[in-house]
């Protein structure tokens, strides 16, 4: 790990939502851009009206470290990677991609050494959170038990699409909702991102939600509830 690496993971901090008893089994949840594990977590709460918690799953929400973002003519913000422009077309910013998920992947490693198995965790976010979230599970840690996106895409020529190409392994499942009147991460690079992994052998679902714009409901949360209970089910019931 670079110096650099190191330092940003150094600035990984993480709100942890305790589950009720030993957890056998992990959610990690990453945020939008300028947001927070915390902020991500209120959020959520806000919607529900109370918190998402599960029994046996331990929910992770981890912060991204501030860096430059070029979208905001290079003013610093809690992003998990950088961007030419929010757009489908525009090439991916590799380099800050592919150093995120080797931070990232050490918090994949402390719960597997913990002993939760890496099939019994799951990946998932909210906006660039859930495109950090696919190329994390995508690229690297293919025995997730699934992955989910919320408002979410991926650029055309995705390093993500090469990967599930280049792979013979079986690709984790992925849950996807989308707001059709999203206005900054539009509906239809959702659809097409959804699309394009299916193509390549992926096991999708695509939620739309009418007049939803860019941000969270509780129907939206509500099914992603449902859906995380039936890949993580409680062995002890």
């Amino acid at each position: 790990m670079t110096s650099t690496h190191a330092a940003m993971a150094m600035q990984l901090r993480k709100s942890i939502m305790a589950q009720s008893r030993k957890h056998t089994a992990s959610v990690i949840i990453l945020h939008g851009s300028g947001d927070t594990g915390e902020g991500l977590r209120a959020w959520i709460k806000d919607v529900l009206k109370q918190d998402l918690i599960f029994q046996h799953i331990r929910l992770i929400y981890p912060t991204a470290p501030s860096r430059p973002y070029t979208p905001m003519n290079g003013s610093p913000s809690n992003i998990w990677f950088d961007r030419y422009k929010i757009d489908i077309s525009s090439p991916e910013h590799f380099e800050s991609l592919s150093s995120m998920c080797h931070i990232l992947g050490g918090l994949l490693d402390k719960e597997i050494k913990a002993g939760i198995a890496e099939d019994r965790i799951i990946l998932g976010g909210f906006s660039m959170g859930g495109a950090m979230a696919m190329h994390l599970a995508y690229r690297f840690h293919q025995q997730v038990a699934g992955v989910f996106a919320l408002s979410s895409f991926l650029n055309k020529n995705s390093a993500v699409y090469q990967a599930v190409q280049n792979s013979n392994m079986s690709m984790p499942e992925l849950f996807q909702c989308h707001g059709n009147n999203d206005q900054l991460v539009l509906y239809e690079w959702g659809k097409e991102s959804n699309l394009n992994l299916q193509s390549l052998g992926v096991k999708t679902t695509f939620n739309t939600f009418p007049n939803l714009h860019h941000e969270l409901c509780k129907p939206e949360l509500e099914q992603l509830k449902s859906w995380i209970l039936h890949k993580l089910p409680d062995d002890e019931q």
